[in-house]
């Protein structure tokens, strides 16, 4: 990850700026040269084991890196199967910046099917069976998942065919639904406050109630690299993708400059 260090992750914007790029719009999930990073391994998949993990028939267990699952309402569903439907029984081969396991013993990679440059993680995307991270910092990989992601939402496809895909953070309750899972919300910040080591972007007046964004004081070298000014939010919508957590309101930690969006017509 330290070769890496420095490069921005934000995705569609109305700035061009490093941490707000421009998504190319004919990008194709199968054209994924952007995250042909260092080869990690090749492999038959033996097994499933979840939406975005496989276990591969010499043991190895990967997981597919850059994404989020997304979480049906009808617990019925299984977006298992999405995965199983492009990789089960296939040979794929295993790329990425870092094959360190996590401390699941799980190896985190970007598939692609054997020889090709399909992008396992563009397809399910581009299906709406999965979310971007945000957590992607090489800029052009980063906008192949983007541009995948976003032609699954103007299609409404998968997840956006719900209209309730993404969160209004003018509805705190709506948001709470959601602790624990990865969520996209998006509004207009109200105002930006600093407490402590912890910037706040609020989108409510009522702190103990509404929603808000919370950056470390560690995050904030990252945004000034990716020219992100804080305070520049103040009256302008965002979206934001993250882990929901109650804090008083729901709360959503920005880790990563790929989590937040400044959306057109601000």
């Amino acid at each position: 990850m330290s070769r890496t260090a420095g490069r921005c992750s934000g995705f569609t914007a109305t700035a061009l700026t490093c941490g707000f790029m421009l998504v190319a719009k004919d990008s194709s999930p199968a054209m994924a040269a952007g995250c042909s990073f260092e080869p990690q391994g090749e492999g038959r998949v033996a097994v499933v084991i979840d939406d975005r993990t496989f276990r591969l028939q010499d043991g190895r267990e990967v997981r597919l890196a850059g994404i989020e699952p997304v979480v049906a309402k009808n617990a019925e569903a299984n977006r298992t199967s999405a995965l199983a439907r492009i990789i089960a029984e296939r040979e794929v081969t295993l790329r990425g910046e870092d094959d360190t396991p996590d401390r699941y013993g799980r190896q985190p990679a970007f598939v692609f099917l054997a020889s090709s440059e399909t992008l396992v993680q563009g397809m399910l995307l581009a299906q709406g069976d999965a979310l971007v991270s945000g957590t992607v910092t090489n800029k052009d990989c980063a906008t192949i998942l983007n541009a995948a992601e976003a032609a699954a939402h103007r299609a409404k496809q998968g997840t956006w065919a719900d209209p309730t895909a993404i969160k209004n953070a003018e509805s705190p309750g709506d948001i709470l639904t959601g602790i624990g899972r990865f969520t996209v919300v998006e509004g207009k910040v109200l105002s930006v406050r600093q407490a402590g080591a912890t910037t706040y972007l609020n989108f409510g007046r009522n702190w103990t109630r509404d929603f808000a964004v919370t950056i470390s004081r560690r995050m904030l070298s990252a945004l000034e690299a990716a020219g992100i000014v804080l305070k520049s939010f103040e009256n302008r919508r965002i979206r934001v993708r993250g882990w929901v957590e109650a804090r008083g309101g729901p709360r959503i930690e920005v880790l990563r400059v790929g989590q937040i969006e400044l959306l057109g017509g601000n």
